[in-house]
């Protein structure tokens, strides 16, 4: 009864439009808790509740890896983002972009409310997965990862090519990290640090980005001390990467290359 209830009250309200997506995510965390299961069996009907755009994009085939960034496949952004195959051991492979301008300031940028993972989230610059695409897959010196950040810059913030050589972004090192958004969706990474230093023209694509900011060190030391009681969430990625790493690689902004540490990945589980 309790399942037939679940499972009407979102199919309708996802065919009729009576509820957000916001609220429809609310409804599945509330049945996450009482019944996983239902979760999984729900899991068509809670993306036909959410933005259209953001849902495509849950085609995109992103690369899988093992623990030691070995390629093991390739899997849907959907199916790599699902908590029930995370907890499973599914693991993919992303970036975590940091671009400052000529006086030091770091672009931040809040995730639109119509991402399916961490709406509405602060965190650095840009955040995404390259793809399962031959430009991408490229590993020497990290060229796909770089070209599928160069792509995403310009997806989420109008940052064109142009504006952010290949040559100019610095890979430091990796990340692995896990995190839920909420009950259904997640995270779980090995998740490259890339940055450049740049003065850009920044349009942002309203679909992927709600607002952004330049902020300096002691700017974003105050930033994150009032983000909880001002009620602006942080993306986990970004707070781990704060907390243990980007206030001594700030420092370092004028000798990047002294930062690099490209054969190992920090495991933060």
């Amino acid at each position: 009864m309790f399942a037939r209830i679940a499972a009407t009250f979102v199919a309708t309200s996802c065919r009729t439009g009576d509820v957000t997506a916001q609220v429809t995510r609310k409804v599945y965390r509330h049945f996450h808790q009482r019944s996983p299961a239902l979760l999984s069996a729900m899991a068509d009907d809670i993306t036909s509740g959410l933005d259209a755009t953001q849902v495509k994009l849950l085609g995109e085939q992103c690369i899988l890896i093992d623990e030691n960034d070995k390629v093991t496949g390739f899997e849907t952004k959907k199916n790599c983002h699902l908590n029930e195959n995370i907890k499973k051991g599914l693991l993919h492979r992303a970036f975590s972009v940091f671009l400052f301008n000529n006086q030091g300031e770091l672009l931040l940028q809040q995730r639109s409310d119509e991402k399916i993972t961490f709406p509405g989230y602060f965190t650095n610059t840009c955040c995404s997965h390259p793809l399962n695409l031959p430009e991408e897959l490229e590993e020497a010196k990290a060229m796909g990862v770089l070209r599928a950040a160069q792509r995403k810059l310009d997806h989420e913030l109008g940052i064109s090519a142009d504006q952010v050589p290949l040559e100019d972004f610095h890979f430091l090192t990796r990340i692995h990290y896990r995190a839920e958004s909420d009950g259904l969706w997640g995270e779980h990474e090995i998740d490259y640090i890339l940055f450049i230093q740049k003065e850009v023209d920044v349009k942002p694509n309203p679909n992927e980005v709600k607002s952004h900011q330049y902020i300096n060190k002691e700017q974003l030391q105050h930033f994150l001390q009032t983000a909880k009681e001002d009620g602006r969430p942080i993306t986990p990625w970004f707070q781990l990467i704060v907390d243990r790493f980007l206030y001594s690689w700030w420092d370092k902004l004028n000798d990047v290359d002294s930062l690099k540490d490209q054969g190992t990945i920090h495991r933060i589980l």
